[in-house]
């Protein structure tokens, strides 16, 4: 049975990767007083959360740059309670929170929806918002360099291009 968690306030919300580009593992991490906790994700579904919550964020007043906090990083050991499966987010009006629902991943021989897998919910100030978005979009892009032609990862020991054939490795 995996954890399951529901912050209403949380002090830092961060994605991270550990690895070298082209081998990174993404994390989602908060930290809500003393617990820490850190879940296991793909580097599309950090991309997407940070896309869609900067889409939502347009649509409601922007901090200034003054009342963002610093973009925070992983805190070490980072050891993921699981891995995320399914995002989901939220408004709510009331508390003029963020929330961010996180569901477990089920492995194909599992039901979809077991009752033992994790569930995470946080809620998140415009501020820390902003800054997960701004954060995830460096970290996103600190990846390998597209190929100009075909537009797939370079690899620093060469690439095989599809547009070229595989004639002329970059």
């Amino acid at each position: 049975m995996s954890r399951s968690f529901d912050l209403p306030d949380v002090d830092r919300f961060v994605a991270g990767a550990l690895g070298p580009p082209g081998a990174r593992v993404f994390y989602l991490q908060v930290v809500a007083g003393a617990e820490v906790i850190t879940l296991k994700l793909e580097k599309a579904q950090v991309a997407a959360l940070a896309g869609y919550l900067a889409e939502l964020m347009s649509d409601l007043p922007t901090p200034s740059p003054d009342e963002l906090p610093e973009q925070p990083e992983l805190i070490e050991p980072v050891v993921p309670e699981w891995v995320v499966g399914q995002l989901g987010v939220a408004f709510d009006e009331s508390r003029d929170r963020m929330v961010i629902r996180a569901d477990e991943v089920s492995a194909e021989d599992e039901e979809p929806d077991r009752p033992d897998a994790g569930v995470a919910r946080f809620a998140l100030s415009r501020s820390q918002v902003a800054t997960f978005v701004v954060q995830s979009a460096g970290l996103v892009a600190a990846g390998r360099p597209p190929c100009p032609l075909c537009r797939r990862p370079l690899d620093p020991s060469g690439h095989v291009c599809i547009k070229t054939n595989g004639h002329r490795p970059h």
